[in-house]
């Protein structure tokens, strides 16, 4: 018997959190997705064209008193009509309007990463973030997070210290993957030589000022950044020769494309692009942040490497300088990705997990 639920989420921009969402809506068939706008340089997400959604017009992720409390009162209708029996809310806002709202249903939430090491929030803010989901998470029934060590992060900040936690990996589908010439040819790039690819939101928090200085670093290697966001003019702009800036890409193509990728993220979760990128077999050099120690197996899948391009050339010359030590984690990181981030996983922890939560006699987590 499939369980009722109504998840919400201040919108579904291009990545990892939307197809994470996504797949959850999809496939469950009485399940609904209630969601603002992306807004300014953001596209949504395809996955969401699929999707039984419900649009709270107010509900963003930017904070707004009056705009906040509209979305409140909208949600708050969504929900008295739909009557679920979980409110299961994803990212801070949504959990902050969804939370707010008592009922008979029960509430989770999922932390898909945090914004603590987010420098586009001041000091100020930060301690006020964690203010709030400290007292947020003593209304939740259940507190998901996406990686282990994001868990342990905001448990760190004190957040639901004694509250009942559960970490569920993201569980993505298989990518249909296209020959290399083929790939490149349609993202207009090199059909010969070794691709290096960069994805991801073109944000400070990103960095892909970083990705550019590598990029500078190795003039005789191409790179390739797929992605949109705030910054994405001054990186086009500010781009060396040997870097091709082609806006959002399908994944399946993109990673179709490239021989290796790189992750030079500030704050992470759990970034599903690296696990596409392995499930592709391509080895990752990332920065540790996050839970990307959880995705990127280091020596195995990839290269876990400090946040300095001295490091980052180092660790992408040491994966690309040997064939056979590059073919071994080429095979290792998608036998890994497939095994670990299978949707199928992902579908049924949720189960277990709704279960528990409706009838917390049934089992244990």
């Amino acid at each position: 018997m499939q369980i009722k639920v109504l998840h919400v989420i201040a919108r579904m921009n291009v990545g990892g959190t939307a197809r994470y969402v996504g797949g959850l809506v999809e496939n469950n068939p009485v399940a609904a997705l209630a969601t603002g706008y992306v807004r300014g340089s953001e596209v949504e997400d395809s996955c969401v064209s699929s999707l039984p959604l419900i649009r709270i017009p107010h509900l963003s992720r930017n904070i707004s008193i009056i705009n906040d409390i509209r979305a409140w009162k909208e949600l708050r209708k969504v929900i008295k009509k739909l009557n679920p029996e979980i409110i299961h809310t994803h990212t801070f806002k949504a959990g902050l309007i969804g939370r707010a709202i008592r009922g008979r249903h029960k509430h989770i939430h999922t932390y898909h990463g945090h914004l603590f090491g987010d420098n586009t929030f001041s000091p100020l803010s930060k301690k006020l973030i964690a203010f709030v989901e400290k007292g947020l998470a003593k209304k939740t029934d259940l507190l998901i997070s996406v990686g282990v060590n994001v868990g342990i992060e905001m448990q760190d900040r004190g957040v639901g210290k004694t509250a009942n936690w559960l970490s569920i990996p993201p569980g993505i589908a298989p990518l249909i993957l296209l020959d290399k010439k083929s790939a490149r040819k349609s993202l207009g790039l090199p059909e010969s030589g070794l691709l290096v690819g960069w994805m991801a939101r073109m944000t400070d928090v990103k960095n892909p000022d970083l990705f550019l200085e590598i990029a500078s670093r190795l003039p005789s290697i191409n790179f390739v950044m797929a992605g949109g966001g705030d910054l994405f003019k001054e990186v086009k702009k500010a781009a060396p020769k040997n870097v091709d800036v082609i806006g959002w890409s399908d994944s399946a193509t993109f990673w179709s494309a490239v021989d290796c990728a790189v992750s030079t993220s500030i704050n992470e979760g759990m970034p599903v692009a690296l696990i596409e990128a392995q499930q592709a077999g391509i080895p990752v050099v990332a920065t540790n942040v996050g839970s990307v120690s959880e995705v990127v197996v280091h020596e195995i899948t990839g290269l876990i490497s400090q946040n300095n391009p001295d490091e980052f050339v180092k660790a992408l010359c040491q994966i690309t300088g040997n064939q056979h030590s590059f073919q071994k984690m080429s095979f290792d990181a998608k036998q890994y990705s497939l095994l670990k981030f299978s949707l199928k996983n992902m579908l049924e922890a949720h189960k277990v997990a709704y279960d528990q939560v409706l009838d917390p006699d049934s089992l244990r987590l």
